[in-house]
């Protein structure tokens, strides 16, 4: 569970309409990571860190609409296939620079996160979920390091990072870099399951499943991001160590990383 000091503590007020999306023709969940409130009044600021889901039917006009950003970088986190089989459309981005840091869709076995047997029930589903979410934080934190040196590199910001659904291990990704800005668990949670609301779902992975396991693996689930956050606090003591072992943020680099998203 990622923790705050009480004297920052600050409540999501629904008024401030966060978060605030990106409205694409060609992708869902694209959105805004600004506007969450952190330590000492500061919150994170608009247009420099952005999240989405797959970017492999962007029409002109989105691409028009993401140039307008700034945009300068762009972090796949799918896995090699997922790549190869829905290359993201950047044609009409000239400059924005491709950053591939895949993280395969699978636990070191055959059974992918996003198509289990179809005799799997939603809780079974929702227990493969729980070790995805422990992976991505002990397995993967090699790539989420690098998705952190990009941010803390002037030149390659505004950034923008994706998965396929930007659900999941975009989602753990958002969450991590939020509670290393200090924003208030709450926050983090709201921008979490915001995908619900903004993320258009994938006709062709629910055709494929059965009804229980669709419902459970095409939502985002709130517990998850407490099993990820608990398996850092159970194999480092703190987030704070497992930034600085693990993400390489120390004291140093984490305030560097403030003082650039943060307002």
């Amino acid at each position: 569970m990622v923790t705050a000091p009480e004297e920052w503590s600050v409540p999501v007020d629904d008024a401030m309409e966060l978060p605030r999306p990106i409205v694409l023709q060609g992708a869902s969940n694209v959105r805004d990571l600004g506007g969450w409130p952190a330590a000492d009044g500061a919150c994170v600021r608009f247009g420099v860190v952005f999240r989405a889901a797959a970017l492999g039917r962007l029409t002109e006009a989105d691409a028009a609409t993401l140039a307008e950003t700034g945009l300068r970088t762009v972090v796949d986190l799918r896995g090699e296939v997922e790549q190869e089989r829905a290359p993201s459309r950047f044609e009409a981005l000239p400059g924005v620079a491709m950053h591939p840091l895949p993280i395969e869709p699978s636990l070191g076995g055959p059974r992918r996160i996003n198509a289990p047997p179809r005799a799997a029930t939603g809780e079974e589903a929702l227990a493969l979920m729980r070790h995805a979410y422990r992976s991505y934080a002990l397995d993967w934190p090699h790539r989420y390091a690098v998705l952190f040196d990009l941010l803390l590199t002037e030149e390659r910001r505004p950034l923008l990072f994706h998965c396929t659904a930007g659900k999941d291990r975009t989602g753990f990704g958002a969450a991590l870099l939020l509670a290393a800005l200090g924003v208030h668990r709450d926050a983090i949670q709201a921008d979490y399951l915001a995908t619900d609301r903004f993320w258009l779902g994938d006709a062709e992975i629910r055709a494929a499943l059965p009804p229980a396991v669709a419902d459970v693996l095409l939502i985002a689930h709130g517990e998850l991001l407490d099993v990820a956050f608990g398996a850092i606090r159970d194999a480092y003591g703190s987030l704070d160590a497992y930034l600085e072992q693990r993400i390489g943020l120390d004291p140093a680099r984490r305030e560097q990383l403030r003082a650039a998203l943060l307002t």
